[in-house]
């Protein structure tokens, strides 16, 4: 992204560097995650693209990267134009969709690409390589999934078409799928992955989904055109306001005056590091939650709170036999804003801290920090006695009573043992490389 670069820069924005991540994981670990949470939102910050020339289109993207969600136990509720809806059947957990923001669509903010596996991996297996051959096959498989069969692009993506494509209308249809593969679908062929999972209820899910329909609405209707903006309307704020349909947090407002919005500047990994902290270190304590806005509404609205066990790192790189991309030292910086602090402790601690990445440590420290908020819960009558202008309020008893229900753990106490694939998919700080 030049333009994201050059913004940053004009911003006098301070960039820092990534660290090493491990191998993809076991296919069973999934599974076993699901099993104990079957809705969740994953945000993934995407590093850059560096296609390598001589076969197709020319592709490369500047280290601010690229962003996406996925949403297990929602699903597309059919062919044509993407729309959501939650899974049917007795295990919603077994599927989900991803979902895309891109520049080169005009009749739709997002995209979306059924399954797990072909939106992160395409049609490749654990350690297979990636072949010319496998590249072009898996392009095929998205045309039968008909991806972009709804989705109109800008008329300035066809402007420069590489050998082997024409500007008919066959040629430019293959053309979407040509430069959309390793950014909308099939990532892990171009990109490493820094995702932030979030782990919902049905209930959330299915507001998740609604919202974020409704950001397609006026582009699927003929209203609108869309149109991308690195500052007021990108990849990140769809995925942020996501989250806020939840409660998770404050609403971030697109479209608005650019100057406003350079102060408060989107970018996939700062998102990545936002997530985990907000998931794993935000308040828990009756008074902080309080006079955390989000979280009392949330709180009140019975969405429990924001700070949840379950919302983990998961980190994963490009696919490493590599005839189309080159792989090698992939960067995805984050952006330090010099007013407002640094990111770098934050995202080592998260690197560092197994609470982070590893489902056993972070169902047990949750179990602690729950039993402890249990055990300070104090009567509604002691706030009358010893806080009255915070008890004064109407909302506060209804947010009293919905508060002790919050900190009680989703699993027992203390929680049960964590099925073996599921301590294998999340990596041990060793696994992941020394810190730069």
């Amino acid at each position: 992204m030049r333009a994201l670069l050059a913004a940053l820069l004009m911003l006098g924005l301070a960039a820092c560097g990534t660290l090493p991540i491990a191998p993809r994981g076991p296919l069973d670990a999934e599974a076993a995650y699901t099993a104990l949470y079957p809705y969740y939102l994953e945000f993934c910050g995407l590093s850059e693209i560096q296609k390598k020339p001589g076969y197709g289109a020319d592709i490369h993207g500047g280290v601010g990267g690229h962003s996406t969600v996925y949403l297990n136990g929602a699903c597309l509720a059919g062919p044509g134009y993407p729309e959501l809806r939650i899974c049917d059947g007795p295990n919603p957990g077994r599927d989900g969709v991803g979902l895309s923001v891109n520049e080169h669509f005009a009749n739709a903010n997002w995209v979306g690409i059924p399954g797990r596996d072909f939106f992160y991996h395409g049609d490749l297996k654990p350690g297979q390589p990636l072949t010319r051959a496998g590249y072009d096959a898996t392009k095929a498989h998205a045309r039968r999934l008909g991806l972009y069969d709804a989705i109109r692009f800008h008329d300035v993506v066809f402007a420069k078409l590489p050998p082997g494509y024409d500007a008919t209308a066959a040629g430019r249809e293959a053309f979407k799928y040509e430069i959309s593969i390793g950014t909308d679908y099939a990532i892990g062929y171009a990109r490493d992955r820094y995702c932030a999972r979030v782990p919902m209820s049905r209930s959330q899910m299915g507001r998740v989904a609604a919202y974020l329909n409704s950001l397609n609405r006026p582009y699927r209707d003929g209203l609108a055109s869309y149109v991308w903006s690195v500052l007021t309307d990108n990849c990140i704020h769809l995925a942020h306001n996501a989250l806020t349909s939840i409660g998770f947090w404050p609403e971030w407002p697109t479209h608005q005056f650019v100057l406003f919005a350079a102060f408060d500047f989107p970018v996939p990994k700062n998102e990545f590091v936002n997530i985990l902290r907000r998931a794993n270190d935000g308040p828990t304590d009756l008074l902080s939650v309080w006079r955390d806005r989000s979280a009392r509404a949330a709180v009140i609205a019975g969405d429990g709170l924001p700070t949840r066990p379950g919302a983990l790192a998961v980190l994963e790189p490009a696919t490493q036999d590599n005839a189309l991309y080159n792989v090698a030292d992939l960067q995805l910086i984050f952006y330090d804003e010099r007013m407002f602090g640094s990111y770098e402790p934050w995202y080592r601690a998260i690197m560092a801290e197994p609470r982070y990445s590893d489902l056993a440590a972070n169902r047990a420290h949750f179990a602690a920090l729950y039993a402890g908020a249990q055990a300070a819960h104090q009567t509604l009558e002691w706030w009358r006695d010893n806080h009255p202008a915070i008890a004064a309020s109407p909302d506060f008893p209804a947010f009293h009573a919905r508060y002790a229900d919050a900190v009680v753990p989703p699993h027992p106490v203390p929680p049960p043992p964590v099925p073996p694939a599921i301590a294998r998919q999340h990596r041990s700080p060793a696994s992941m490389g020394e810190l730069p």
